[in-house]
């Protein structure tokens, strides 16, 4: 699954969650938009904000609900809470529990 801050309609940065049944893999990409943009895009959609250039912070349900609408396969929900108790058992859920952290790739080769 990846979540994308792209430049949307009027060159205001959208956020779109992708290949949501793919999830073996998380993760942030940013197209052409800078780190305050993504994090600004972000946190207007309510999927989280950047903690710095190469690490985003994603609300656990938030992402849930926005990928599970759009998920095809009859047991995504069982295989996404899986992908979140093995982020927990490797550290990348924060101590609030409700956040994943997760590795920001630059789409635009920034």
């Amino acid at each position: 699954m990846i979540v994308e801050v792209v430049g949307g309609a009027d060159e205001r940065p959208e956020v779109r969650v992708v290949d949501v049944d793919d999830l073996g893999r998380l993760h942030l990409a940013l197209g052409e938009v800078t780190d305050e943009e993504a994090d600004e895009a972000l946190r207007a959609a309510g999927l989280g904000h950047l903690r710095d250039a190469g690490t985003g912070l994603l609300d656990t349900a938030a992402l849930r609900a926005n990928a599970g609408a759009q998920a095809s396969a009859p047991d995504w929900g069982e295989r996404f809470d899986a992908m979140v108790a093995q982020a927990r058992a490797r550290g990348w859920v924060e101590d609030d529990g409700a956040t994943l952290q997760v590795h920001v790739e630059s789409a635009a080769g920034a």
